[in-house]
């Protein structure tokens, strides 16, 4: 039922290719989920998040510090290979330093004919953030119409923001199926699903996501058995880890990344001044840790996630040397667990040693069986 889903995740760089070929349109390679794709949607460009490859690299080594996180490496490491040869452009939403200097190697080192550092409030609660920012996507605006020749409409920008929508929406019905006691989607296909949603042609995207939805209440299949995680954390889209927590007698019903909800959870609202809409959208947007301070308005996002989706434990993942998770996930940790919610702490690298953290999530399963009993 999600073998289209799983079929995009593993051939992103085809899907990609074939889709220039088949509409002529521009692809353009988006360092943070923090880009303002409605804008790129508007413009008739496909919007590819850069992704690593989980694959032992060494040719960041002169670029970036070794201190920097594996995911960030593993980024830069995908261009210096020529694995994103397709790309027409480049953007970034400012983001943290590790990404940041990814980004700037990648743009001295694999040439692109575009290539766009959007300046971001990283102070996200400020009553300035929005104003601040819809002042940089007129910029966006402006330096995207100037590199595709088309001047963009009020009618242009509110189809990107329906198509980004609609998709955004679906993926919320096929979340709502992992709230009950009895889930139909597992973590695994969820995971295949808001992954791939971030470089696949968003109506093709929402389309195959409602076909799922007209179809999956005659699945004999439910995941309703195994103990109810949730994994919050860096940047997490390795399938393969995902797959082991759930075979050894998890299931996995909700997560807070970049490749998860955070980028899909809120809607961009109906204004007159649809760029001062976007703005406020990605503004309002579940917070990255970077740009969520002073005041933390994520802690309480989450919490409210594990209530809602009933999770008796949550695997928290830290990228290796990322600096604003790696703040977060002390408090983080004492806060989830002040509120009942039973945490494990794991520390990712570009490859995850499946066999200790087989044994460390098993542990983990068990104390939370043993808590249940008592």
């Amino acid at each position: 039922m999600f073998s289209q889903f799983e079929t995009w995740y593993r051939d992103r760089h085809e899907y990609a290719r074939k889709w220039k070929d088949r509409t002529g349109g521009k692809v353009f390679g988006c360092f943070c989920s923090y880009v303002p794709e409605e804008i790129l949607v508007a413009a008739n460009i496909l919007p590819v998040r850069v992704l690593g490859s989980h694959e032992p690299q060494d040719v960041t080594e002169q670029h970036l510090f070794g201190m920097f996180c594996p995911f960030c490496r593993d980024v830069l490491a995908q261009g210096l290979k020529g694995r994103y040869e397709y790309l027409d452009g480049i953007t970034l939403a400012q983001a943290c330093i590790h990404l940041r200097q990814a980004y700037r190697a990648w743009e001295e080192n694999v040439e692109h004919p575009f290539s766009y550092y959007l300046p971001h409030p990283m102070h996200v609660a400020s009553p300035h953030a929005v104003p601040y920012l819809k002042e940089e996507l007129k910029n966006f605006r402006k330096a995207v119409e100037e590199h595709t020749g088309v001047t963009l409409t009020d009618e242009d920008l509110d189809r990107g923001i329906r198509i980004l929508n609609e998709n955004r929406a679906a993926m919320h019905d096929l979340y709502e199926l992992r709230k009950g006691p009895a889930p139909k989607v597992s973590g695994l296909e969820a995971m295949w699903v808001t992954v791939s949603s971030t470089w696949i042609d968003k109506e093709e995207h929402t389309a195959e996501i409602r076909r799922v939805l007209a179809e999956i209440d005659g699945r004999d299949k439910d995941f309703g058995e195994g103990t109810r995680l949730m994994f919050v954390g860096s940047e997490n889209d390795d399938t393969d880890f995902l797959g082991m927590v759930e075979m050894v007698g998890a299931t996995v019903v909700v997560d807070d990344h970049c490749t998860g909800t955070r980028y899909f959870w809120n809607q961009t609202p109906e204004m007159d001044d649809r760029i001062e809409a976007i703005a406020k959208r990605y503004v309002e947007r579940p917070a990255c840790p970077a740009k969520d301070h002073v005041v933390r308005t994520r802690f309480p996002h989450i919490l409210k996630l594990a209530q809602e989706y009933d999770v008796a434990g949550v695997i928290l993942i830290q990228q290796k040397f990322c600096d604003p998770h790696e703040t977060d996930m002390v408090p983080l940790r004492s806060f989830l667990e002040e509120n009942g919610f039973p945490c494990l702490f794991l520390e990712f690298d570009v490859t995850v040693p499946m066999g200790q953290f087989r044994i460390r999530v098993e542990a983990f399963l068990e104390m939370l069986m043993e808590e249940d009993l008592f």
